[in-house]
């Protein structure tokens, strides 16, 4: 199994190598940047540092001209736990314009929230917008699924707060490929959403 794991996480990160980036300058600009969720607060009751930092990469993109639109996608699994649009509320208070932001409320996986960006959402070139690590698995699923993708790499965290979340990644590596393999599809359909009309 590790060296399945070991495989797994080497070739999604070679896939993936030329098309993140941690600096704004040659970052190529797309219409729409697809900002992958994640929860609010950690176990501690503390603002989560992923979620903070990929607030802040979207709204550098925004405000930068990188992207024109956001595509908030994540978890809305119950009336407790809304990931889009507790994201577009903050993104909102950080000054960007609320028409400028879209919800997708069905991304309960990077695989969901990548392939919608596109059946729903009707995107087929976008700005991934997470940390390095979650950004080269979404790219690598919109690659397999025909989009013209890049990646801004918001700040990653510590290794001593991350350690669980990197952890997870490698596995979930391992179910990417299975994945592709087994042509998984999004959980949800629905119909087509236009982006900025």
């Amino acid at each position: 199994m590790f060296c399945i794991t070991l495989l797994a996480d080497t070739w999604v990160s070679n896939q993936a190598y030329d098309a993140t980036y941690n600096q704004l300058d040659h970052l190529p600009a797309n219409r729409v940047g697809l900002l992958l969720g994640t929860s609010k607060y950690g176990s501690g009751g503390h603002v989560n540092s992923y979620y903070r930092n990929r607030l802040k990469a979207a709204f550098e993109l925004y405000t930068s001209g990188k992207v024109e639109y956001i595509l908030v996608s994540g978890d809305n699994g119950s009336i407790y736990y809304d990931e889009p649009t507790t994201m577009k509320k903050d993104l909102v208070r950080m000054g960007i314009p609320e028409d400028h932001i879209y919800l997708d409320y069905a991304g309960f996986r990077t695989l969901d929230s990548v392939v919608r960006s596109k059946v729903i959402f009707g995107q087929t070139s976008i700005t991934i917008i997470s940390q390095r690590f979650h950004n080269e698995r979404a790219l690598v699923l919109a690659r397999m699924n025909g989009i013209n993708a890049v990646a801004y790499n918001a700040p990653d965290v510590g290794f001593r707060f991350g350690l669980k979340t990197q952890l997870r990644e490698k596995l979930a590596r391992v179910k990417l490929i299975i994945d592709l393999v087994t042509l998984k599809k999004p959980k949800f359909g629905g119909p087509p959403v236009s982006i900025g009309g």
